[in-house]
């Protein structure tokens, strides 16, 4: 019988915890508002640009405050290498705009409040409230979701029935946690194309790696050569 994703995470957990120890965020911030900002400009780009493009953009927009009395056009300089420039430009402006009248200039905890405002999904709020406030969330990006899935620690189709499998079987105080290593493991190891499973410790209860072994290669006899020459008419 093959172990439950329960059993999976308690085996796989602590090996993942000696081999990342005491793990953040890899987004560079000194404060709720900086890594509030880092998230919402990490969508769809890497934490390395982010990390390149903040600090030129908090020394012009040091707090909420000072976003939020900015147009999108002033700050859409500061931003531009990163994805969707324009979109996020609106939405940094607005989240700030919102943190200032609804919450007197205070990020909010919850991350229920958090997804209330602009430019603030599921995925970040719980990535904001885990990191600051170690919230016990735990928030699945595509390296938590690929991961995952590829151990059999969940089977959900997207990130949200993801996030429910996991917090049924990860412990409360690991949730946090558990989010960078899987994110690290996924990143440098378990990587979408061409994952490193000959040096991975995790291959006798991966159900991606047990598919590949099941899996024969096509043999490229089986393959009609181009021989690169034409049918004479």
């Amino acid at each position: 019988m093959s172990p439950s994703p329960a059993q999976k995470a308690a085996y796989i957990l602590p090996i993942l915890e000696t081999r990342y120890g005491t793990v953040t965020t890899e987004l560079h911030y000194q404060n709720p508002y900086q890594l509030t900002v880092a998230v919402v400009l990490s969508a769809q780009c890497t934490d390395v640009r982010v990390n390149q493009t903040t600090p030129a953009f908090f020394e012009r927009f040091p707090d909420f405050k000072t976003l939020a009395q900015a147009t999108p056009e002033e700050v859409f300089p500061y931003i531009r290498s990163i994805s969707y420039p324009n979109s996020k430009a609106n939405r940094l402006v607005e989240l700030a705009q919102a943190v200032m009248n609804r919450y007197k200039g205070e990020l909010p905890k919850a991350p229920e409040e958090l997804q209330k405002l602009p430019g603030i999904g599921r995925k970040s709020a719980n990535v904001i409230s885990s990191v600051l406030w170690e919230a016990p969330v735990i928030a699945v990006d595509t390296h938590v979701f690929r991961v995952s899935r590829r151990l059999g620690l969940a089977k959900g189709n997207s990130p949200e029935k993801v996030e429910e499998e996991l917090q049924a079987i990860i412990p409360s105080p690991y949730l946090g946690r558990a989010h960078h290593w899987l994110i690290l493991f996924g990143r440098y190891h378990c990587t979408a194309r061409n994952p490193q499973c000959g040096s991975c410790p995790f291959t006798e209860i991966c159900e991606y790696y047990a598919l590949q072994q099941s899996s024969p290669p096509t043999s490229p006899l089986r393959r009609k050569p181009n021989t690169g020459t034409r049918k004479k008419k």
